[in-house]
């Protein structure tokens, strides 16, 4: 992509009313545009972000064996009724047409979900059943803040499993917890599996991936020595106390944001659907259902969270737009020389800044701002030794010179 293809730009400075650091840099390097509070159209380079997100995700749901669909967010008022769900979630979008039918925009799936998967499986034999979709979410917050981290609108990655006993929900809950940690991993992200309630969802205890970070919402007590994580607001113990799990680390308190949850539903959907199948005695029984969740647009914000310094953002290679960033000098020297680069790493894996106008300060500082994993500087002073310089955001690397001709090491190097 050129820079002179892209109709956005960076700022140096934006609107008071947006206070997080995600929003902030996402704001100034070009990523995002806020409509109102907690709703952003997602630019170019942002939507890239969020793409990278989503195809890491789904590649991992797609090998735990999951169906993906797509399901509307626009769902009539009665299966919500059927659930308790029309009258008791406060944070359901609720919309009257003009026929005066009244609908609801949804802000998880299971009415949605549970008819669709049981109606088409009356038998055991048809189970367990896992399927699960990426699309966009609302809710009604009362107080949307932190950036993209928590949005009225949000994009999110929600998946359902159907279980004929609890057991072989737990062991699917231990196959996705294990996958979770991993798409948290591949994302750049550390992430604590968390005890916490199961509030409107489900009456059980319920299981959040929390990633510590002081713009988090949420607090937890976490042990260094082990795996334990609790929310402090169901929590039994206290920061200080000798961890109850393996009992050589002392628990500590930190702020989080959670990224992604599990809940055990029951049989809680099925029973309100009166939607079961035949058990192998031809009896009537309703599953038990699981439900899996990974925010896309909030990992988003998380990683922005994390994954910057005073110069702005320094994306994790595995989601950021591009993964080089070619700051060319305006020359038409430097110019032919670009564009082998360019010509040689592919358009798809490269930003070029081949604006003729711009002052080479504000090169590298938008290409600072933006955060690609790899700068590649061409100039007249790297081209009297016909070579570019080649330049990691992060610093993984040490700067080195790159001749036009052996362009390979770039790619050789900077994986390395």
């Amino acid at each position: 992509m050129k820079r002179t293809e892209l109709f956005t730009r960076t700022e140096k400075s934006i609107g008071r009313d947006i206070v997080s650091k995600n929003a902030e840099l996402l704001t100034r390097a070009g990523y995002v545009d806020q409509l109102m509070a907690g709703v952003y159209t997602y630019m170019p380079l942002g939507l890239r972000v969020l793409r990278n997100i989503e195809n890491i995700v789904r590649r991992h749901m797609n090998e735990l064996g999951s169906s993906e669909v797509l399901m509307p967010a626009l769902h009539p008022k009665a299966i919500w009724e059927t659930t308790g769900g029309w009258d008791n979630i406060d944070v359901l979008f609720k919309i009257k047409s003009r026929t005066n039918n009244e609908y609801a925009l949804g802000q998880s799936e299971e009415e949605v979900v549970t008819p669709l998967v049981m109606n088409r499986a009356p038998s055991y034999k048809h189970l367990p059943v896992s399927v699960y979709q990426i699309h966009w979410k609302y809710r009604d917050e009362l107080r949307a803040k932190s950036g993209i981290m928590r949005g009225r609108e949000f994009f999110m990655k929600d998946m359902y499993s159907f279980h004929t006993s609890q057991e072989d929900f737990d062991r699917y809950y231990q196959l996705v917890k294990n996958d979770y940690l991993n798409i948290f991993a591949e994302l750049g992200l550390t992430a604590k599996v968390t005890e916490a309630s199961g509030g409107s969802f489900s009456e059980k205890v319920s299981y959040e991936f929390e990633v510590l970070t002081d713009a988090g919402e949420d607090v937890v007590y976490y042990c260094e020595a082990c795996d334990f994580c609790v929310e402090d607001e169901i929590a039994k113990v206290k920061p200080g106390d000798d961890c109850p799990r393996c009992g050589k680390g002392v628990l500590k308190e930190a702020k989080s944001a959670e990224v992604g949850n599990v809940f055990d539903l029951g049989q809680k959907y099925g029973k309100d659907f009166d939607l079961g199948y035949i058990d192998e005695h031809g009896k009537k029984q309703f599953p038990i259902m699981g439900c899996y969740g990974i925010g896309i647009s909030r990992v988003m914000g998380v990683i922005a969270e994390k994954y910057h310094d005073e110069k702005g953002l320094v994306w994790p290679e595995s989601v950021a737009p591009y993964r080089y960033h070619i700051v060319m000098l305006p020359d038409e020297q430097n110019r032919a020389a670009a564009q082998k680069v360019y010509d040689a790493l592919g358009a798809d894996n490269c930003l070029w800044d081949d604006r003729d106008e711009v002052s080479a300060g504000e090169r590298f500082a938008d290409a600072d701002l933006m955060g690609c994993p790899v700068q590649i500087v061409v100039s007249r002073k790297t081209l009297e030794e016909g070579s570019v310089e080649v330049v990691s955001r992060s610093g993984k690397f040490d700067k080195f010179m790159c001749k036009l001709d052996e362009l390979n090491m770039i790619v050789e190097r900077s994986q390395s």
